[in-house]
């Protein structure tokens, strides 16, 4: 999956194949599924990734998360979760 660098303090990168996937700073990396291809290009046009991401995607979609990238001691993969499907999105 072809990978956007983004200007974010939350967000590396995101990408875009039928499914939505996040790179985050902290290096854990989630897919989001069934994301309308119209949230991912607002998503890349929006001026705060992370504030988009926090009204739009989080807590709204089905995701796992697929690996946490090494950027210190004792990183591993993570195994898959599943994320409330209403406009749930609880604490930040």
């Amino acid at each position: 999956m072809e990978q956007h660098p983004v200007e974010s303090t939350v967000i590396e990168a995101i990408g875009y194949s039928r499914v939505l996937e996040i790179h985050f700073e902290s290096g854990r990396i989630y897919q989001y599924y069934d994301v309308p291809d119209d949230i991912f290009d607002a998503m890349l046009n929006a001026p705060s990734k992370g504030k988009f991401f926090n009204q739009n995607i989080r807590g709204k979609f089905r995701y796992r998360e697929i690996e946490v990238k090494s950027r210190g001691a004792g990183s591993s993969p993570a195994s898959a979760q599943a994320a409330p499907t209403t406009g749930e999105t609880g604490g930040t």
